[in-house]
């Protein structure tokens, strides 16, 4: 294979290669969870109150409802990383949203 070829194959692979980066990179922005004010009660939350809270869809979100039928309702936050998918870090994410009892008063902005 000739230098011109190889050369334009190589810029053609950068030029790939960039336009991945930047879709990553908005892909990476689009999901960020919004501005969230307010708190979510975990243990009176509906599937559509809990997908507020950062990192919970609607499967994470049916799983933290079905656990808290099981248990009878949470008596710790930490009880909440016995749903697949949240973990320490996860958990500290959506700390200051949500509360055992109160009424959910989360909103996003």
């Amino acid at each position: 294979m000739n230098e011109s070829i190889r050369r334009r194959r190589a810029f053609a692979l950068r030029g790939v290669v960039a336009c991945l980066a930047v879709a990553l990179a908005a892909a990476g922005q689009a999901a960020d969870p919004l501005p969230l004010t307010g708190v979510v009660n975990v243990n009176t939350a509906s599937v559509e109150e809990l997908q507020l809270l950062p990192g919970i869809g609607e499967s994470r979100a049916q799983a933290l409802i079905d656990l808290r039928k099981r248990r009878g309702g949470f008596k710790s936050l930490d009880e909440l990383k016995e749903v697949k998918g949240i973990g320490n870090a996860s958990l500290e994410r959506m700390r200051p949203h949500v509360r055992l009892d109160g009424k959910t008063t989360a909103r996003v902005q």
